[in-house]
């Protein structure tokens, strides 16, 4: 059985971020639907997640619900934002390894929005 959750969001549009990634990590931790929730952001929602405080305000109550938030480390400094990621106090790093290791890992449930 699959007991852990990781969420690969890559896509920026605010709607779909606020209405079904962040509602669904955030209440899935809440209501025990997975006993660890990884959301990754990657991509253009780095920029997303600093620049819009909608976006940040619903990221951090899912850290602090208890979903665990990792950050692609090349795409923040691509974008410019890798400090600012850091400071939110994700853990930016090299998510490459991480992911293939994810999706190589059949206890590991991946979904990429």
């Amino acid at each position: 059985m699959k007991q852990k959750l990781a969420v690969l969001w890559t896509n920026a549009d605010k709607m779909t971020s606020l209405h079904m990634v962040l509602m669904y990590t955030k209440n899935s931790k809440l209501r025990g639907w997975w006993n660890d929730i990884e959301l990754i952001i990657w991509g253009a929602t780095a920029k997303l997640v600093v620049e819009d405080l909608d976006v940040q305000k619903e990221v951090l109550a899912a850290r602090d619900a208890g979903v665990k938030i990792g950050a692609c480390q090349a795409c923040a400094r691509n974008l410019g934002v890798y400090d600012l990621l850091v400071d939110l106090g994700f853990d930016v790093k090299s998510y490459g390894p991480v992911l293939t290791e994810y999706l190589n890992d059949e206890t590991i449930q991946v979904l990429s929005i």
